[in-house]
């Protein structure tokens, strides 16, 4: 936690919003999806979702493969606990959706279903994209498989097992988004991006979640960003963006959301 106070503080001291943006392409992804003030009919549906998350008292028996949860200890845990204290936040799910209305990716992968708002606020936003999602516990991929079901969300693919042995069976695929959403450690996170990186076109967005969580994903970051075929990063503190535009000089942006 110290970590992560630390690290919002250097954060507001040095990001910025549109204004210091010198990037036509980060200027109009600032102006028009990140800083969009319209409503959306969608932003129902995401809130409805996650309303009937928060007032779910059933229980699943979560098995963690990544680094675990820094709140829930117990294997059995509340769906409202977990999407309260793990799941994507409204406004972030807004996000998503504003996000694939954008870029309109066809194909996406999310590393990390949990309890599928995430995945939800991705179909939302593009309809006709295909999305793959992949979620190690196998209760918590049955549960957010039967809720995305019921409410009608059709075009997501689920699979349920390691990450490590399942991107493996991926990377002859091309994917316009990935979501990193699944395991909060350093080294299996650098793994993910390089292994993934195959998947990677010159339009391709990579986002990797709780940029800040710990120290090592923090390492990790940093040394995402140093990578010769990364040319453009946003950091907006929850989120970090990675882009590929070879036509782009190599740019770093902090940009506060």
């Amino acid at each position: 936690m110290f970590h992560q106070i630390k690290r919002y503080i250097t954060f507001l001291l040095k990001s910025t919003n549109q204004h210091g943006v010198h990037s036509p392409f980060v200027f109009n992804l600032v102006t028009k999806c990140f800083y969009d003030k319209k409503y959306y009919e969608a932003y129902n549906s995401i809130f409805d979702f996650r309303k009937s998350l928060l007032r779910n008292k059933s229980k699943i028996k979560v098995i963690d493969l990544g680094a675990g949860s820094q709140v829930m200890k117990n294997e059995w845990r509340l769906v409202s606990e977990v999407s309260k204290n793990a799941g994507t936040t409204l406004k972030r799910a807004k996000l998503l959706f504003r996000l694939t209305q954008y870029f309109k990716p066809q194909n996406i992968l999310e590393l990390g279903t949990s309890l599928g708002l995430a995945t939800h606020a991705l179909s939302l936003g593009n309809p006709i994209a295909k999305i793959t999602t992949i979620e190690g516990c196998p209760n918590t991929s049955a549960f957010s498989q039967k809720l995305l079901k019921n409410s009608n969300i059709q075009n997501v693919s689920h699979i349920n097992g390691d990450f490590n042995d399942e991107i493996e069976k991926l990377i002859s695929n091309k994917y316009d988004l990935i979501f990193f959403d699944g395991n909060h450690q350093k080294e299996t996170t650098l793994n993910y991006f390089e292994t993934l990186l195959k998947t990677a076109t010159n339009h391709s967005v990579f986002i990797f979640d709780d940029i800040y969580w710990s120290k090592g994903m923090t390492e990790a970051w940093e040394i995402i960003k140093k990578h010769p075929k990364v040319n453009v990063t946003i950091d907006t503190f929850f989120w970090g963006f990675v882009f590929f535009r070879e036509e782009q000089v190599k740019e770093h942006f902090k940009i506060r959301i």
